[in-house]
């Protein structure tokens, strides 16, 4: 295994870059190998691109320098990117990537099949910053490194509750609060506290969310008309699969929101044997055995079918 400066090698110039619609991961190790690199090589052009920054995640030291304009030209000597599972992930930056000397891909999503020059990809780990890691000189490592790299962790495990969760996982964490890391803000700031009109929509489509498959799946949905009348964006509606993930007796948990007249991002999360990445790839996606998603076009209840159709295979 390379170490980040291995990596790096003779390149001056460093873009990094995190998939559209950046959720706690993809912000955590985007901003982590940032901060690393420019508290420790000072000698490097670096910068990061991501297309939509949270307001939430702005307590994560240098929000500010995420440029979210997409590609201006530059040619780097190398690009970066992080949890991101494949090319059209990047969105805006993806012709970044195209035009660099040199590419290189951290991830950990099992349907990344290593489209870079240089791949460590570890599907089995809990998240894309556990993966960056091991990249890193913990001796090198501060607060302001830190800080992401333990949001990215608690995000993508759950709060260290998702199979994905390992000892080394539990380590490493343990490893970053030793850095200074202020576990209560993070975890309330970026995790846990949402808006008020978060709240309201999320229980409306709680309350008209439906029981198939014997009660072994849930599903909800979430279209354009809802989120005008409640206020809310795509941006806002992250956390609506895990709020109805642990009804009793469901095995996997779908939801749905409205991205265009006729497309629909679809998250799937399962909690013991199904293999929702499998599901995620068939229909354009990706992801982790327990959490995968897709875009999908189509009408909502022909989505709707045709996904329960599928899953029924594997209850």
């Amino acid at each position: 295994m390379m170490k980040i400066n291995d990596i790096i090698g003779d390149a001056k110039t460093i873009g990094i870059a995190g998939h559209v619609r950046p959720d706690g991961d993809c912000m955590g190790s985007c901003m982590s190998l940032y901060n690393y690199l420019k508290k420790n090589r000072p000698d490097l052009d670096v910068r990061v691109f991501l297309e939509f920054v949270d307001k939430k995640f702005n307590i994560i030291e240098n929000t500010d320098q995420i440029i979210t304009t997409g590609y201006d030209g530059t040619k780097f000597d190398l690009f970066i990117s992080l949890d991101t599972a494949s090319l059209d992930r990047l969105g805006l930056n993806l012709p970044f990537y195209e035009n660099a000397k040199r590419t290189a891909c951290i991830d950990h999503h099992a349907s990344n099949d290593g489209y870079a020059d240089y791949n460590y990809i570890l599907p089995k780990a809990s998240s894309a910053s556990e993966v960056l890691y091991d990249l890193l000189d913990e001796d090198l490592i501060d607060k302001s490194i830190a800080e992401p790299m333990y949001m990215g962790i608690a995000h993508d495990s759950g709060v260290f509750r998702f199979q994905s969760t390992t000892p080394k996982t539990m380590r490493i964490a343990a490893n970053m609060i030793e850095k200074g890391v202020n576990v209560n803000m993070i975890l309330e700031e970026t995790f846990f506290r949402k808006t008020y009109n978060q709240m309201m929509v999320t229980a409306k489509i709680q309350s008209e969310a439906v029981l198939a498959l014997d009660g072994k799946c849930i599903y909800g949905y979430c279209t354009s008309e809802m989120m005008e009348e409640y206020g809310v964006t795509t941006k806002d509606l992250d956390a609506v699969v895990a709020s109805i993930r642990n009804v009793d007796g469901v095995e996997v948990a779908m939801f749905l929101y409205q991205l265009s007249e006729d497309s629909y991002k679809v998250s799937l999360r399962s909690k013991n044997y199904v293999d929702v990445s499998k599901i995620a790839v068939e229909n354009g996606g990706g992801g982790h055995v327990r959490a995968a998603g897709a875009e999908i076009h189509g009408e909502l209840n022909d989505i709707i079918n045709k996904l329960l159709n599928r899953i029924k295979q594997d209850i």
